[in-house]
């Protein structure tokens, strides 16, 4: 029984949640939408994307594959310009 009020208490606690972060408000929203819609999308969940502000046609894994190549770049970078700054103080003599 006490297992069965916990699952209660955390949906509670998640609904809670949802509601307090302005979820449950922009779902409404967005399948509203989709109901007054005249003419029904053929992809539902794009339409869902594009009401919610997705960017379309995005491939998400290419963005992350290039985001961690740029940041090993940044990596590569910052250790150049620390080594570059060493050895500009060692030969002013600092």
């Amino acid at each position: 029984m006490s297992n069965y009020q916990s699952a209660d208490s955390k949906k509670e606690e998640f609904r809670k949640y949802l509601t307090q972060s302005g979820v449950i408000d922009a779902l409404t929203k967005v399948l509203v939408g989709l109901y007054e819609e005249p003419d029904r999308p053929m992809n539902a969940v794009d339409y869902i994307k594009k009401y919610m502000g997705a960017p379309a046609n995005v491939d998400v894994d290419a963005v992350r594959a290039e985001n961690e190549e740029l940041r090993e770049k940044v990596k590569e970078l910052t250790r150049t310009v620390d080594e570059l700054n060493t050895s500009l103080r060692e030969a002013r003599g600092e």
